[in-house]
């Protein structure tokens, strides 16, 4: 399926002009070496440009950067295989940088072979061809000897730049003609990629992406911009292990994808890695996400539902729409119209989210989801109303969820990755959240004594959509909720704002800080005390009617006894009860405490 999609995918951006065409590369290219019409080095231009980078403290540093030139397609093999219109500076001077200076020797001779293989291969390419700047290319070739120019000043002057560069030719004078542009050179580049002259020696089979008859990749190209991948990218498809060969096939000919899709899905991927349009980074798992379309307003949306980053749409845009899906999710009708925002949406495509780690020099796929974009908006719709716990509550993101799974003074802790792919797929798909999701956040509750509004969100979402037949857990505080745990819960959070306010708000530290983990495991051996407590409380603050009253209403609900043990879901039931109770004293009332007094007296 993440095959087949990506070529698709390629297509449209291909349509759109928004990836190179097959059969070409993008290349950093550092040099223009300019040559004379009998192929010498006329001198070697700095073909990079200047931009200014951030360099701390608000300070901006100018930096050089190689500009991308697009090149018949690169070689990503392994070993000495050169280019059609060579780049890189080993094959086309057969000289290597050393401490001393240029040198044609090295210990493997790889150097000598690779403008060996370089020669070859370019002088059978232009065969034929009679340009002036491919004469002088030919003349460079047939001319140039790697031992005799190890002392060139033009080369020399690049110092250790040399070996880390890659260059483009084209004829003293004539900057602006550059080789790989002659449209003799482009033609019989076209020729060739069309007609590639060894495919005879390829394997011909039907591709198991596209369905026809053509050679098979034996060797897939590399995807880049995976956090933690190498640098020189990682395969996404490769078979390097003698136990992976079947029927005498080895390396990818096992996959049987054609060479053709290989180079689409690679390209396509790699677009998405290049842009943070359609990537995040989560923990050590890179994301990327798409929807089969040319326009970019369907994964900007996604931007911002989930992952926060409101680049091209503000929070009260998301807010918006998210609204009106919440109305049109009755119907089942989500439509452009019903979003509400005039932009460019397209509910009716199909939407790609999928999860990428690194694993030794491969990629490892932990998930894949597919769904069409309408759903994915109305699920995403009904995970933020799950989520919600206060009726001005934000939409929270990912990134909210992630850190509050962690310890606030860890900087190293990563979430189990099983949990964060669960997570997405309980999202996208509307199925219930992980278990190991609310036991997280549970035990963080516990350990770290802190109760705050996302975590209650995600314990209040686990426990509605998980364990509960209809809605338990409501948007703000449900006096008529006689679960014991949530019952307990409230009963916590009334103690400790008696206990604040009989000190005069003065305490560092509140039964909160000695008693939560406790209450929320084990109420029987904990409330107790704390009601005892409590009776010294009540003679020192202003409302002991109202704090009496309160107490007696919640005790009044305990049944016979308080419990002993509270499951994991109580557990949660206690900390949203708790919240919820704690957040109802700092809310606006239209008669105010005071007056409930003196109407009650």
């Amino acid at each position: 399926m993440l095959i087949k999609a990506l070529c698709e995918y390629y297509d449209i951006l291909a349509k759109a002009g928004k990836v190179l065409q097959a059969g070409y590369s993008n290349v950093k290219i550092h040099y223009l070496v300019c040559l004379t019409h009998d192929g010498q080095i006329a001198e070697i231009i700095n073909y990079q440009k200047k931009e200014e980078i951030a360099a701390g403290k608000g300070k901006l540093k100018e930096k050089w950067v190689p500009q991308d030139m697009m090149m018949p397609q690169r070689t990503e093999k392994t070993g000495i295989e050169s280019n059609f219109i060579e780049h890189r500076p080993a094959y086309l001077f057969g000289l290597n940088w050393a401490e001393e200076g240029l040198t044609a020797e090295d210990r493997t001779g790889k150097a000598k072979k690779s403008h060996e293989a370089f020669v070859e291969k370019n002088m059978t390419y232009l065969e034929g061809i009679d340009t002036p700047v491919v004469n002088a290319y030919r003349a460079f070739i047939q001319n140039w000897k790697p031992e005799k120019e190890t002392q060139n000043s033009q080369l020399l002057k690049l110092g250790k730049d040399f070996a880390k560069s890659n260059f483009i030719f084209c004829l003293s004078g004539y900057p602006d003609l550059l080789l790989q542009e002659d449209r003799l050179v482009k033609e019989r580049w076209e020729t060739e990629k069309e007609h590639p002259s060894g495919d005879a020696d390829k394997r011909i089979s039907q591709c198991a992406v596209g369905g026809v008859v053509e050679p098979i990749a034996r060797i897939h190209n590399k995807i880049k911009g995976v956090y933690g991948g190498l640098a020189t990218g990682s395969v996404l498809i490769g078979f390097n292990n003698a136990s992976e060969g079947s029927y005498g096939l080895e390396q990818s000919y096992n996959s049987n994808i054609s060479e053709s899709a290989m180079k689409k899905y690679t390209e396509a991927l790699n677009y998405l890695l290049s842009d943070s349009k359609h990537k995040v980074l989560l923990d050590d798992m890179t994301v990327v996400f798409w929807a089969m379309n040319e326009n970019e307003s369907n994964e900007a949306l996604i931007s911002a539902m989930l992952f926060g980053q409101t680049d091209k749409m503000d929070v009260s845009q998301v807010e918006k729409m998210l609204e009106s899906v919440m109305q049109a999710a009755p119907t089942g009708k989500i439509t452009k119209d019903r979003l509400g925002i005039p932009v460019s949406i397209n509910p009716d495509v199909d939407f790609y989210m999928v999860g990428f780690k690194p694993n030794s020099s491969r990629l490892a796929v932990k998930f894949i989801y597919r769904r069409r974009f309408a759903d994915v908006l109305y699920h995403i719709a009904r995970h933020q109303a799950d989520m919600k716990i206060t009726d001005n509550m934000r939409p929270v993101s990912f990134f909210r969820i992630r850190n509050e799974l962690i310890s606030p003074k860890s900087k190293a802790e990563n979430v189990n990755p099983a949990t964060l792919t669960k997570l997405f797929e309980a999202v996208l798909y509307g199925t219930n959240y992980p278990v190991s999701l609310l036991d997280t956040v549970v035990r963080r509750v516990k350990t770290d004594i802190d109760m705050n509004m996302v975590r209650t969100g995600i314990i209040k979402a686990c426990i509605n959509r998980n364990y509960a037949k209809k809605e338990e857990l409501n948007v703000a505080l449900n006096k008529d909720n006689d679960n014991q745990a949530y019952v307990c819960g409230r009963l916590f959070a009334v103690l400790e704002k008696l206990q604040q306010e009989a000190s005069g708000n003065a305490l560092n530290r509140t039964i909160k800080d000695a008693y939560f983990a406790a209450a929320m495991s084990n109420p029987a051996m904990v409330f107790p005390k704390l009601l005892k407590l409590a009776q010294n409380h009540m003679n020192k603050v202003k409302r002991p009617v109202f704090f009496d009253k309160l107490i007696s209403e919640i005790v009044g609900k305990v049944q016979e006894e308080f419990p002993k043990a509270l499951s994991l879901q109580n557990q949660g039931r206690f900390a949203v009860g708790y919240y919820q109770q704690h957040q109802n004293f700092y809310e606006k009332i239209d008669v105010t405490i005071e007056e409930e007094e003196r109407e009650e007296q």
